[in-house]
């Protein structure tokens, strides 16, 4: 394990992350930047890795307490750690565990929002790393997309947000597992490498409870013909 401390910006916050595990990336940044919060709420950040977006969101919006859940021991390590060094322990705590027991964590309607960063491939499918840390991160293990959208629907108050960062093929899956649990997705956003790409990411904003009516917004793209992040992306990192 090479751990090394990394400067994020958003006003100074420090990542500590593993270099032989899975770092943060833009989709992180994304689905926190999405994540707009008052100072009054209680947000959970599933699946929350090394701590990423939890500390974005704690560090950006304020918001009352921000917890975060994931199921791998090292990473739940790391981002208590994140947090004692950027200041955050009062406001901001990790659990380590699995979303598909949701209820041995946390009690129902205790959140004003979720946001969620979620493996992106269903166990079984698409290439593993042969690292068990990184393929965990990647693929679906003991929960998959539909109990992640269950768990987030048990923590929710009614007309509480879910906000989730994922991969435009599982849009169909997404869609039938938001309705399914009572989320009703509300804005939708494509998000392309560069103009003109296909996306390979979406961001969905989901309000538990809410009315029928669904927003698409225009594509996001992440980088300039010349490689330089576009003025968009600069924005949400603050740069």
């Amino acid at each position: 394990m090479g751990i090394r401390v990394d400067e994020i910006g958003f006003g100074g916050l420090k990542l500590l992350q593993d270099t032989e595990s899975f770092c943060y990336g833009v989709d992180s940044v994304l689905a926190a930047d999405m994540c707009r919060v008052k100072h009054s709420d209680r947000v959970l950040d599933l699946c929350s890795g090394n701590g990423a977006i939890a500390l974005i969101v704690c560090a950006r919006y304020s918001p009352e307490h921000v917890s975060g859940l994931e199921i791998q021991e090292g990473a739940v390590d790391l981002a208590r750690k994140s947090a004692e060094l950027n200041g955050l322990s009062d406001r901001l705590g990790f659990v380590c565990g699995d979303a598909a027991r949701i209820e041995e964590y946390y009690k129902a309607s205790s959140f004003d929002a979720v946001v969620c960063n979620p493996p992106y491939f269903e166990k079984g499918r698409g290439e593993g790393c042969g690292e068990q840390v990184k393929d965990i991160a990647r693929h679906e293990s003991s929960a998959g997309l539909a109990d992640f959208f269950r768990a987030a629907s048990y923590v929710l108050r009614r007309s509480g947000s879910f906000y989730l960062v994922h991969r435009p093929q599982r849009l169909t899956d997404i869609m039938l597992c938001a309705r399914e649990t009572g989320l009703e997705p509300k804005q939708l956003r494509m998000v392309c490498p560069h103009s003109g790409d296909a996306p390979n990411l979406l961001l969905l904003k989901c309000v538990k409870g809410g009315g029928s009516e669904l927003t698409v917004l225009p594509p996001l793209a992440v980088r300039n013909k010349d490689g330089s992040y576009t003025e968009e992306i600069d924005r949400i990192y603050q740069r």
